[in-house]
């Protein structure tokens, strides 16, 4: 048996599900036997073959995120290998006192949830806060994005400050993966324009091409060797002495 994490008692129902429905879930999408203790928390996963590197590697995320409060049927989304976990402890950043960890959760949700709202929506990610934590999922992008935002609010920042910022990053963002698309697509067409600008280099490109795939040809097959030997218009064999 592994130790996946440990979830906090309120949160064992969850994990479980009605009629152990959200346990199922878990079990099928990983390849494991769940075995959730109710008196510590602790969950614990039985791999009844050799699981999927990543799959057994990010399965420790998945029960994290739902014991800090994130629904099941989001926290599987973690054992996708372009989706990925990040974690606060508000307690970190404002102490220990209950009072200040309220009030820093508040900032973080903000009235009517709108701060959450807008983080979430600029950066595609999705974001909990249970107790004296606040977790966020997304791919890399968007970890990227959310991430600064969070840690400004946490650190006291106005949420004008914050939310300007999360704004500017994603235009910096887009601007800079139009930029990578861009020089791609240019360098494709002027590798095609130069190709046919300077004479012969098409068909070298392609005697080199023929001639590497020669080093992949079996020698055993003897219809891969003769097409590989067979000379194109412009190559010739010649023999002389030394």
């Amino acid at each position: 048996m592994e130790l996946l994490a440990r979830v906090p008692m309120n949160r064992i129902a969850v994990l479980i599900g009605k009629g152990g429905q959200t346990r199922k879930m878990l079990e099928e999408a990983s390849g494991a036997k769940l075995d959730i203790d109710s008196r510590t928390g602790e969950v614990m996963a039985v791999w009844e073959e050799e699981p999927d590197p990543v799959v057994r590697m990010k399965m420790p995320d998945v029960i994290l995120a739902i014991g800090r409060g994130l629904a099941p049927s989001r926290a599987v989304q973690l054992i996708r290998d372009d989706i990925f976990l990040r974690m606060y402890d508000i307690r970190e950043w404002v102490g220990r006192q209950p009072n200040q960890t309220r009030r820093m959760r508040s900032r973080l949700i903000g009235r009517n949830g709108r701060i959450r709202s807008l983080i979430e929506e600029i950066s595609n990610c999705e974001m909990a806060i249970h107790g004296s934590t606040v977790l966020m999922i997304g791919d890399q992008d968007g970890i990227t994005l959310a991430a600064p935002a969070i840690e400004g609010i946490l650190s006291g920042s106005e949420h004008s400050t914050v939310l300007h910022g999360l704004e500017q990053d994603r235009k910096r963002l887009r601007m800079q993966s139009r930029k990578l698309d861009s020089f791609e697509e240019r360098v494709s067409q002027e590798s095609s324009k130069f190709d046919t600008l300077v004479p012969g280099l098409a068909q070298a490109r392609r005697r080199r091409e023929r001639r590497h795939r020669a080093s992949q040809v079996d020698p055993s097959d003897s219809g891969e060797v003769s097409e590989v030997m067979e000379l194109s218009d412009d190559e010739s064999v010649r023999f002389e002495e030394e």
